[in-house]
Parts: C-alpha cells; sequence; structure tokens
C-alpha cells in the first residue's frame, strides 16, 4: 500500500444503542485519503450509518502509517500498531543503521498481532526487528476503493 496517505479521524455524535441513543464520545477511525478535506469528506460518508443524526470530526491528523496488515477472522477486532526496524549497514562507517517504519496489524489479541505481523513479514529481504506493539483506540480502518 505504498502512496497512501492516512489520516486519523477523531469523530463524535449520538451512537444508535440498544436501549435508545447513547451519549456522545469521540472515536478513533483511520482513513486513506488524498488531503485533509477529502479525509473529512470520506469519514464522515464511512460511519454516518452508525450514527443517529449528525456526524461532527473533532480532530485530523496525519499518520505515519507504511503498511497494512488486515485479517479475514471476525474475531480480530482491534488494531494493533507494530514498529519495526529495518536494519542496513551503512557502507562509509560500517555501522548499522535502522530505520522506523510503522504498521497496524488487525488482530483479536496481542499474540495474534505478533503472529499475523510476521506471517505478514515472511518473503521480506530486509532485516527487521520488532521493537513494539501497541493496541491503539481506533474503532476501524477504511482503505481507498474505487466507486464503481
Amino acid at each position: 500500500m505504498l502512496g497512501t496517505n492516512w489520516y486519523e479521524c477523531k469523530v463524535e455524535g449520538e451512537k444508535i444503542g440498544e436501549n435508545g441513543p447513547q451519549k456522545s464520545k469521540p472515536e478513533s477511525y483511520l482513513v486513506d485519503a488524498m488531503t485533509f478535506t477529502d479525509a473529512e469528506a470520506r469519514i464522515i460518508k464511512e460511519v454516518s450509518p452508525f450514527f443517529n443524526g449528525m456526524v461532527t470530526v473533532k480532530n485530523i491528523t496525519p499518520s505515519k502509517i507504511n503498511e497494512l496488515f488486515t485479517n479475514e477472522d471476525d474475531s480480530a477486532d482491534k488494531w494493533y500498531k507494530v514498529k519495526c526496524n529495518f536494519v542496513t549497514l551503512d557502507e562509509k562507517n560500517q555501522q548499522e543503521k535502522r530505520t522506523a517504519n510503522y504498521m497496524l496489524v488487525q488482530a483479536a489479541n496481542f499474540r495474534g498481532a505478533l503472529d499475523r505481523f510476521v506471517e505478514g513479514m515472511k518473503g521480506t529481504m530486509a532485516d527487521y526487528e520488532i521493537a513494539a506493539i501497541q493496541e491503539t483506540n481506533l474503532l476501524d480502518v477504511f482503505p481507498f476503493a474505487v466507486e464503481e
């Protein structure tokens, strides 16, 4: 998914609950968009059906996500941010150089995120190390899709 621009969007509105409308609270989503304006329009379109009434976009922040590892398993309802350092050798001074990349992994739990990440990295020619895995507060991710 190179060339994508990910934006974390915080939205707020009244959700449709089991026992009537719930109290409004902020929720976070990730959307693939070209600009801030595009991100705002896309997130409103994607989440509006899940809210009762108006959806307010509270914040849009560019994300450093480099790659996305989705999971087809229905129980994989969480998103984990993996900091992966690619290790290269600096030819000039013969020192190892680490370049941080951030991946987003969909999984049911921490162990599932680790396993899905390792599976997704199979075949990678570069040396890498996992620096951190952290559960995010993202409720969903909306990659760019061409409309028919």
